[in-house]
């Protein structure tokens, strides 16, 4: 079967599967015995039913505490506290060590304040005491609410209780998985007569629990147990049914496998079985324990045997930042690409290779990222070291970068923001959120955003938009389906930097200004246009077994007439220049990927398996006037809009279609606790059909890849991780845009091992060692920019060390150091310039530093009339760059610094960020020998926001 029809059958296949899967009646998945959460691939969903974990959200089988040591009641009238008779020996009230208050204290202590310390007993610099997990329980009257901890003798509860809402702040508390994430709980219409339950976070060390009653307060008991606080909540409907007949005493039977998980009850069965619940909240930190990008499933980064590193949203919030260049500068080893940070083009390098084009949204490729991918509505962004073409297909050797999208959430939710700094810099965004119906099972988000900016550079100018609504529908306890579109647009002008005779190397003329605009102030007009739209099904056939089907659509349209910077002319004043005119660059994307995870053993090693099936369709047609001879500019007295001097515009036009088909197999297996391996493989094919209709000439090929994956983890002890991995990658190249792609493919292979290490549950590093080779790479000709060689074998090798997290309670740190050693090992082509002969082998990749080191930190006031009020500082440092491959210019290197300041109080939030603090004068990459591109002065962003 040819590669198009066989699309177009897995297409429709595929898309059937929506409608076809009929939703199975949910069931409960047990827990397993480390306490880790069954199969959760990908993003895990919102709401389920179960407990908190420190994996996220664990589905659980619910039994009954035994009795309780310590108990005492609230009753609904709250007028005085009554004993209840207990099945052991009732402590009286002086002797429960937790209430270091009287009774009358208790009820009636006032509401804490921000202003106010809930706790003014405790003493200064006392800990706060985390409550790891929130789980429910229906009872035989009503619900139980478990706050698991095991110092709950140090916290105090008081009440504000007030109309139908029965609600008690615990003081040195906070809400606290044992991995740093901060999370909230919420149960929707537990039982009848109460609306919901929910336990939040009131500040840095207050936690609530709200127990809103339909039409009356509801009773609720406290009791202390080895498990925790346990509020037991009965409703004044179910309070007044007459009592149940005691139960006939029955034996025990043996616990069933998890495949065998009995059918779920009502919750208001007189059965002793958890309640539904909706975990909201987002990542609130600077680590981030888990990720979906190495594996396809939600696996603890210790475990992965690659290196990994995310940058949650408290980063991207705190240092402001609002282009992907911005926020990958915190991942050692990920440096600005051959374009200017100010274009809207996502290009960077990783581990000296270029990786722009291998970006992800929500574990689905998509190069139309690369043009324009980064906004509002990106929630954290993971950077995945080395290949990843076992599970996304074609890709670059150095890396991957995969942007999470904001989700939708089960609580309302808004959020609005407004920024303003140098420049003439404008941006406003909003994000909404919440569910659309009664029982929340649709769910929706909504974020945009609009900015505009000019630069120190004369006549640059850049806007904006962005717009990217998400629906979320349960279908059923089992099925889910997400809906998402996403439309981008950025106008405005390209940079292309100034000529290194005058800026990194002597000019007998004197220095070029770094405001120096090169091209024409009326001939320079782009437009980069893209539209999203996707789905996203998921369906758990069963507690270990799920499939999900992705499918994306990316339609990417560039209009560009430019005037751009060549050589300068000997005089090394007039530099040459050429010109597009009516660019039209169509590339449209269409992605699906299939594929099933499920959870097994045999005998004693567990597996989980990943299989599916990928297919990838891109599409270009593309269309320009080309000319380079242009009208010359003086570069140290510049004259725009003088008449082209014989422009000889030549018309150009290709059209591009590229397919591939991918079929993919990956098995975690766990030999032991503390040893795992990590198994998979990928087989490609992909075909390429290029069109010049202009010179009436076709170019068809078709390769074949492999490309396997092999890799350990060895835990000695618990906080500990020693790995090891080999991996293949494979990137079968598209044309440049003027011609067919090369014969060859991209090829590339990786060592790597590393130690990852969690000194605390909230900060953790990696160190990695790590050896890349690629060969068969397409590479711009020197003699003719228009045309695409292949070079031969470049190699790379490097250490990275990265660490991330809380060192203590409001200081927040993430940092990093790379070494890169880069080199040219073949070279198949050698180059004439100006009767010199080049050969690149023993040459340096370009803008690669050998030392990079990168640090962010940030302190906030935790108590007392400062709370609130937070500091931030950076420092990033970048050694010596190539400027291209003949290794003739080197960029010096620089070190930049960074600064902010913030206060935060309840749901308002303001920022002052400083770049460049200290107007270091540097060149922050280059695109070629020609163009090279000057970082930013200082610079100052303010910004307000608030949530509600």
């Amino acid at each position: 079967m040819k590669l198009d029809k066989m699309f177009q059958s897995l297409l429709l296949t595929s898309a059937a599967i929506v409608f076809i899967i009929t939703p199975a009646q949910g069931e409960e998945v047990p827990e397993d015995v480390q306490g880790k959460s069954s199969v959760t691939p990908g993003k895990p969903t919102s709401r389920d039913t179960g407990k908190v974990t420190d994996k996220g959200l664990a589905i659980t089988q619910s039994s009954r505490f035994a009795p309780k040591s310590k108990k005492t009641q609230l009753s609904s009238s709250l007028s005085s506290l009554n004993s209840v008779q207990p099945t052991k020996k009732i402590l009286q009230l002086s002797e429960i060590e937790h209430f270091s208050k009287s009774a009358e204290l208790l009820v009636q202590s006032p509401t804490p304040t921000p202003t106010n310390p809930p706790n003014p007993e405790q003493r200064s610099g006392e800990q706060v005491v985390p409550i790891t997990g929130v789980k429910a329980n229906a009872t035989k009257k009503g619900v139980e609410v478990i706050l698991q901890t095991t110092v709950g003798q140090q916290l105090q509860v008081s009440n504000r209780s007030t109309g139908n809402n029965f609600i008690a702040d615990i003081s040195g508390a906070q809400l606290r998985l044992p991995s740093g994430e901060v999370f909230t709980f919420r149960s929707e219409k537990p039982l009848t007569g109460i609306t919901e339950i929910t336990v939040t976070n009131v500040n840095a060390n207050t936690v609530r629990v709200t127990v809103v009653g339909e039409k009356a307060l509801p009773t609720v008991e406290l009791f202390d147990d080895n498990a925790g606080l346990v509020f037991s909540i009965t409703s004044a409907a179910t309070a007044m049914q007459p009592p149940q007949q005691p139960e006939t005493p029955q034996k025990p039977e043996p616990e069933k496998p998890a495949s065998e998980t009995p059918q779920d009850k009502p919750l208001n069965s007189q059965q002793d079985e958890p309640i539904e619940l909706v975990v909201t909240g987002e990542q609130d930190g600077y680590r981030v324990p888990n990720a979906s990008v190495g594996t396809r499933t939600d696996t603890p980064l210790r475990d992965i045997p690659q290196s990994i590193q995310v940058i949650p949203q408290q980063v991207i919030q705190d240092q402001q930042a609002t282009r992907l260049t911005e926020v990958l500068k915190n991942a050692p080893g990920v440096v600005q690409g051959n374009r200017s940070p100010r274009d809207p083009l996502n290009i960077f390098k990783i581990r000296g290779f270029d990786a722009g084009t291998d970006i992800l949204i929500n574990g689905l490729p998509d190069p139309t990222s690369s043009d324009i991918g980064f906004g509002s509505n990106i929630e954290r962004v993971e950077v995945l070291k080395g290949p990843a073409s076992v599970l996304f297909g074609q890709g670059g050797l150095g890396g991957t970068v995969n942007l999470v999208t904001k989700e939708p959430l089960a609580n309302p939710f808004y959020f609005v923001e407004a920024s303003a700094g140098s420049y003439d810099f404008y941006r406003g965004a909003i994000d909404l959120s919440g569910p659309l119906n009664d029982s929340k099972t649709v769910l929706y988000r909504l974020n945009a955003s609009a900015q505009t900016t000019e630069s120190f550079i004369d006549f640059y100018g850049l806007r904006q938009y962005l717009i990217a609504p998400v629906l979320a529908f349960e279908l059923s306890d089992r099925t889910k389906l997400t809906l998402a579109a996403e439309y981008a647009l950025a106008e405005g002008t390209y940079d292309y930097g100034i000529p290194p005779e005058g800026s990194v190397l002597p000019n007998p003329n004197g220095k070029i200004p770094r405001n120096r605009y090169v091209s024409e102030p009326n001939f320079n007009d782009t437009s980069n246009e893209v539209f999203r739209i996707s789905y996203d099904f998921e369906h758990r056939f069963s507690d270990n077994w799920q499939v999900r089907s992705v499918f994306r659509t990316s339609l990417f349209r560039l209009k560009r007439d430019t005037v751009f910077s060549l050589a300068l002319q000997p005089n090394r004043r007039t530099l040459n220049r050429g010109a597009e005119d009516g660019t039209e660059y169509d590339r449209n994307t269409y992605n699906l990927d299939n594929y099933v995870v499920g959870n097994f053993a045999t005998g004693s090693i567990k597996h989980q398996l990943v299989a599916g099936v990928n297919l990838r369709r891109t599409d270009v047609d593309y269309k320009s006037n080309l000319s380079l001879n242009y009208a010359p500019l003086d570069i140290f007295a510049p004259v725009y809009g003088r008449t082209p001097i014989a422009p000889r515009f030549v018309p150009q036009a290709n059209k591009d279609t590229v397919q591939q088909l991918g079929i993919y197999l990956q098995d975690q297996i766990t030999l032991a606790e503390n040893l795992k391996l990590l198994l998979g493989g990928r087989f490609d094919i992909a075909n390429q059909n290029f069109q010049a209709p202009l010179t009436q000439t076709t170019d068809f090929k078709q390769t074949e890849a492999f490309s396997p994956r092999v890799g350990i983890v060895y835990q000695p002890i618990q906080p500990i991780s020693l790995y090891a991995s080999y991996s293949r990658s494979f990137n079968y190249s598209t044309s440049s845009g003027f011609s067919a792609a090369p014969i060859e493919p991209e090829r590339g292979t990786q060592y790597e091992v590393g130690v990852k290490a969690d000194f605390t549950d909230r900060l953790a590093a990696t160190l990695a060692f790590y050896d890349l080779t690629r060969s068969n790479l397409p590479t711009t000709d020197l003699n003719n920019p228009t045309r695409t060689i292949q070079v031969g074998e470049q190699r790379s090798r490097g250490i990275e060390f990265d660490i991330s997290g809380e060192i203590l309670p409001g200081w927040n740190i993430i940092a990093g150091y790379a070494f890169t050693d880069t080199e040219v090992t073949q070279d198949n082509n050698t180059f004439v310039v100006n009767n010199q002969r080049f050969s690149f082998v023993g040459n340096e990749l370009n803008n690669v530093p050998r030392h990079a080191f990168n640090l962010w930190t940030t302190y906030e006031i935790q108590s007392g009339i400062l709370q609130g009020l937070g500091f931030g500082l950076g420092v990033f440092y970048y050694g010596e760059r190539q400027a291209d491959l003949t290794n003739t210019v080197e960029l010096p290197g620089y070190t930049r610094t960074d600064a902010a300041i913030f206060y935060k109080r309840n749901n308002f939030r303001a920022a002052l960020n400083v770049r460049n603090l200290f107007d270091v004068d540097y060149f922050v990459s280059a695109q070629n020998r020609n163009r090279i591109i000057p970082g930013e002065p200082l610079t100052v962003l303010g910004t307000i926001s608030w949530q509600f």
